[in-house]
């Protein structure tokens, strides 16, 4: 059964998700900087800190390091 894609940004607290895509289109700079960050395909991810408030900026566990974003750069990448 295959789940659904979300935004990154969509995750709740604690979720983890695997990378399927990084959107180069709609901001190709910032695009190619997340994958050079290690934001590629296959990548398994978590949401593993939010802003208290406003829930902006989060914060992505990923390949043991710990990336701070806001929402709209993580609704650049698609994941399952």
């Amino acid at each position: 059964m295959k789940q659904r894609l979300r935004r990154l940004g969509q995750l709740l607290l604690g979720e983890r998700a695997v990378i399927v895509s990084v959107n180069t289109l709609e901001e190709p700079a910032l695009g190619l900087r997340l994958m050079q960050m290690g934001f590629v395909k296959g990548t398994e991810v978590e949401l593993a800190r939010q802003a208290p408030l406003t829930s902006d900026p989060i914060a992505v566990r990923l390949r043991g390091s710990l990336v701070a974003l806001r929402r709209a750069e993580a609704n650049l990448v698609e994941v399952e």
